[in-house]
């Protein structure tokens, strides 16, 4: 036992992207403050963050159905979309801005231009297809977005999708060449290396057991180090951004935000292709619909992807049950969530999604041939030997009660639960998560630091030009931020649309 304490100035609660991004954010702004890192694993970007947890799209809304919403009067709702994108293209210029700074070098490590597609079958989805892409392709953000419902056009899109199919039934996409796959481990290790060359304390193998509030208002951590020795460590401020880790650790710090406020696990599995000749015939990420009772995050899709410089497929999700809130994490826990506050909240949930725990168990029975079924509709000549199982991250969503959900609403996204005072301040959540992380993370940082957001802005413009703009309402500023973030992260051969515009 060690009574070792410590005083600091921020602490960062796991090694992820989230953390990576709020304490790169703040050494730009207070480089004087002191940052301590706390991270259970022996490295960054291990959890949620990894290249193989994480499927890289790169969320900018062109591919993903599932935020674009089909109207009663059958209209198509893109705000979702252009809220996302917008939420990327602030990330994109973040980016730009360490990449030009020479904070961080060789764009190309971690991320590389790659079309993005939408693919439905059947006349009612190819009806919605093209009145999705007639709302979206007049919308500034998404200028460029081609359809075609041409087999023909399809083949040159798609060649591995289209070779040997034999339904008669209608099919279309549409391609964004705007998009990317970006490799959300690599960009975590990164910017992790930058922030240890700016005297940031990271400490691995070291696992919060407790956070106590103190009598001066500052937060006191327990944290147990790999040799078992305890530590004490004070801060000002505590950001809590451990993935499915979050939520024990903001019931324990006990703020009155975090009440009634519970997590469902979804692990998922992707099964992989590393065949060159099969790789070569594709070069996108096609997003599919998913079908009834299955959750957002498992919409299938087949990607290219590139890690560690080297090209494969990636094919999923396939959604499953794991009570674990961590792929390294305990099988109790979900059970330990449950707290007298939160038990009407979880069993309200459990209620409302007996459809999808049933969808969950299903997909957990399946053997690989009937998932080598659920791949051909994608490829048809799939063959077995050519696929490998792996098994994807851990998602925690987030289980809260909502005026419009009430008790027990299960939500899909993102979310900042912050104290009142901005002293903590804890994520939860998934998807779009990491390609939303610089959005989030100034939301992080305008909720607990009101006090110098307006001394900080000029830097903060800086570093994101169109901070506290619309994007949407200023269309001549989408041409520009597209061409510098373009040139800036070597993506100039997928972005030529935008600047030739």
């Amino acid at each position: 036992m060690s009574n070792r304490q410590t005083e600091t100035d921020v602490i960062l609660i796991g090694a992820g992207i989230m953390s990576a991004t709020l304490g790169t954010l703040l050494k730009e702004l207070v480089p004087d403050w002191k940052i301590t890192v706390f991270e259970k694993l022996a490295s960054a970007g291990e959890e949620s963050s990894n290249e193989w947890n994480n499927a890289g799209t790169g969320h900018a809304a062109l591919c993903e159905l599932n935020y674009t919403a089909e109207r009663p009067d059958g209209s198509v709702d893109i705000s979702k979309a252009i809220d996302v994108n917008e939420q990327f293209q602030v990330s994109m210029q973040f980016w730009s801005y360490l990449v030009n700074a020479n904070l961080i070098r060789n764009p190309q490590d971690f991320i590389m231009p790659l079309p993005h597609m939408s693919l439905v079958q059947g006349a009612e989805d190819v009806a919605y297809l093209r009145k999705r892409y007639e709302t979206m392709s007049n919308h500034p953000l998404f200028q460029g977005m081609e359809y075609s419902d041409d087999p023909k056009q399809l083949m040159e899109w798609i060649p591995l999708i289209m070779k040997d199919r034999t339904s008669n039934e209608p099919i279309a996409a549409t391609k964004s060449d705007s998009g990317t796959d970006v490799n959300f481990g690599a960009l975590t290790r990164m910017l992790f290396e930058h922030l240890k060359n700016q005297n940031t304390d990271i400490k691995y193998k070291h696992s919060v057991d407790d956070i106590k509030r103190t009598s001066d208002g500052s937060w006191e951590l327990k944290v147990r180090n790999d040799h078992g020795q305890v530590e004490r460590h004070t801060a000002k401020f505590v950001f809590i951004g451990g993935g499915g880790g979050s939520l024990p650790l903001l019931q324990k710090c006990g703020i009155p935000e975090g009440k009634h406020t519970g997590g469902f696990p979804i692990s998922g599995l992707f099964m992989v292709c590393n065949n060159p000749e099969v790789v070569a015939e594709h070069h996108a990420k096609v997003y599919g619909k998913a079908k009834v009772g299955a959750p957002p995050m498992s919409v299938p899709h087949l990607d290219t992807r590139f890690i560690d410089h080297q090209k494969s497929l990636l094919f999923g999700p396939f959604a499953g049950f794991s009570p674990k809130f961590l792929k390294t994490g305990s099988m109790f826990d979900l059970f330990g969530s449950i707290k007298p506050n939160n038990v009407l909240t979880m069993l309200a949930a459990g209620a409302k999604n007996l459809s999808l725990t049933k969808y969950l168990v299903q997909q957990v029975m399946l053997s690989k041939e009937k998932r080598m079924e659920e791949l051909r509709e994608f490829i048809p000549n799939a063959k077995i030997e050519d696929w490998d199982m792996l098994v994807a991250g851990q998602r925690v969503q987030v289980i809260k009660d909502t005026d419009i959900g009430g008790k027990g609403t299960l939500r899909f996204g993102t979310e900042v639960v912050s104290a009142a005072d901005g002293s903590i301040a804890a994520l939860l959540g998934a998807s779009p998560g990491a390609s939303t992380a610089v959005s989030v993370m100034l939301e992080v940082v305008e909720k607990c630091f009101p006090q110098h957001v307006k001394a900080w802005e000029p830097k903060i413009r800086e570093m994101i030009p169109s901070y506290g703009l619309s994007l949407s309402e200023n269309p001549e500023l989408i041409q520009d931020m597209h061409a510098s973030t373009a040139q800036a992260l070597g993506l100039n051969s997928n972005s030529k649309l935008q600047i030739a515009r």
